[in-house]
C-alpha cells in the first residue's frame, strides 16, 4: 500500500480527509474506488495524466483521480457540472496531495491549479499564453491538451499561444509538435509599447492535426517584441516559466505587459509557474532553506496574480516543493483535460 505513490505516508492523512468527505473509503481502496467511478463514466484521469506528461510521478496520476472523482460527486449532487466548475473541484483533490507545511501547501497550489483551469474554461478568457513557452517541451505538452479539450465545453474558442525567446526555437517546437509557427518582425524605431510596431511576416502550419495547428508559436528577439506579441494576440491569461532566460524575457514581458494592460483599463491575469525553495539564479540555494524563495521566484512575485511552486517542466522539482511530481505547464493541460471529461459526462 505504501508504494501506491510517492511519500504515501506523508500525504495519505490529507487524502483520506478528502476521500471521506466525498463518500469514499480511506486509503488505497478509496482511491481505487474513485478511479473506478471515473472509468465507469468513460474516462480515466490516471491515463489522461500519464499521456499529458509521460515522465510524471505516480502521485500526480492519483491526485487527478481524486480530483476528478470529487468533481463527479459534486456534479451528481448539483445535477450538473460545467467545465469551469469541474476544474475548480479538481483543485480540491490536487490540494489534498500537498504535504503539510510545504511551500506548495502554504501557497495552496492545488486550489490554484484548479482555479486556473476554471479560468481557462470560462468564456471570459479569450487567449491563454505559455510565456517563454518553447524553452522546454512542457509548455507544448500543456498546450496540446488545452487545445484538444478546452473548446469542447466552450461556446467561444479559446486561443492558445506560446510566446518565447528566439525565432528558431519557436519554429523548431512548431515543427516537432505540429503547431503553427508565426514569424514576426518588430519595428524598434517606431515601437510604442503595443502591437502597432509588430508585423506578421508569415505563418507556417506544420502537420495536419487541427487540434494542434490552432496553437500558435511565436519567437521574439527581446522583451519589447514579446510584449508586442502579447498585445497582438490580446492575451488575458498567461503562465510564465522559469527556464534559462527568466531574467531577460518572460518575467519582464509579463510585468511590462501587465502594467500596460492596467493603464489601458484591460484585464490580465498573470500566473508564475515556478520558483520556491532554492530555485535557480540564487546563491542561497541550500543554505537559506525555506527562507529563500530564489531569484526567479522573486521575479514572479513582481507581476503574478497567482504564484505556483516548482518547475514549469521538471516533475522532481515540483515534488520538492511539497506538491506532486508533474511540471506546472503540463499540469495546466491535464487539469483542463480532466475537467472537460467530467463536464462531458453530464451532457449525456
Amino acid at each position: 500500500m505504501a508504494t501506491l505513490f510517492e511519500d504515501f505516508e506523508g500525504r495519505i492523512p490529507q487524502v483520506n480527509k478528502a476521500l471521506k468527505e466525498y463518500g469514499f473509503a480511506e486509503g488505497e481502496a478509496g482511491l481505487q474506488a474513485a478511479r473506478d467511478l471515473c472509468k465507469s463514466k468513460g474516462f480515466d484521469p490516471y491515463e489522461i495524466c500519464q499521456s499529458t506528461q509521460q515522465i510524471c510521478f505516480e502521485d500526480a496520476k492519483w491526485a487527478y483521480v481524486l480530483g476528478s472523482a470529487i468533481a463527479l460527486k459534486k456534479g451528481e449532487k448539483a445535477g450538473s457540472m460545467t467545465g469551469s466548475e469541474a476544474a475548480a473541484a479538481i483543485g480540491e483533490g490536487l490540494q489534498a496531495f500537498c504535504l503539510p507545511g510545504s511551500v506548495a501547501d502554504d501557497r495552496k497550489v492545488g486550489l490554484g491549479h484548479g482555479n486556473l483551469g476554471a479560468r481557462l474554461l470560462s468564456e471570459e478568457t479569450q487567449c491563454f499564453a505559455f510565456l517563454a513557452g518553447h524553452e522546454s517541451f512542457a509548455a507544448a505538452e500543456g498546450a496540446i491538451k488545452i487545445a484538444a479539450n478546452a473548446n469542447k465545453v466552450r461556446k467561444n474558442k479559446l486561443r492558445v499561444i506560446l510566446n518565447g525567446l528566439g525565432k528558431d526555437a519557436a519554429q523548431i517546437i512548431s515543427r516537432i509538435n505540429g503547431f503553427t509557427y508565426v514569424q514576426t518582425k518588430f519595428d524598434y524605431f517606431n515601437g510604442n509599447g503595443t502591437d502597432k510596431a509588430l508585423t506578421v511576416v508569415k505563418e507556417v502550419p506544420y502537420g495536419s492535426n487541427p487540434d494542434r495547428l490552432i496553437v500558435k508559436c511565436y519567437g521574439a528577439d527581446d522583451v519589447r517584441e514579446g510584449v508586442a506579441i502579447m498585445w497582438h494576440e490580446n492575451v488575458d491569461v498567461s503562465i510564465t516559466g522559469n527556464s534559462t532566460n527568466p531574467t531577460r524575457f518572460q518575467h519582464p514581458v509579463a510585468g511590462t505587459y501587465k502594467k500596460e494592460r492596467l493603464l489601458a483599463g484591460k484585464n490580465y491575469f498573470s500566473v508564475a509557474s515556478g520558483g520556491g525553495t532554492g530555485r535557480t539564479l540564487h546563491p542561497d540555494n541550500m543554505a537559506a532553506g525555506p527562507a529563500s524563495y530564489g531569484f526567479t521566484d522573486t521575479l514572479g512575485r513582481m507581476h503574478s496574480d497567482a504564484q505556483f511552486a516548482g518547475s514549469s517542466s521538471v516533475p522532481a522539482h515540483v515534488e520538492m516543493m511539497g506538491f506532486m511530481g508533474m511540471g506546472n505547464n503540463p499540469m495546466v493541460g491535464c487539469t483542463v483535460a480532466c475537467a472537460v471529461a467530467v463536464a462531458e459526462t453530464f451532457k449525456k
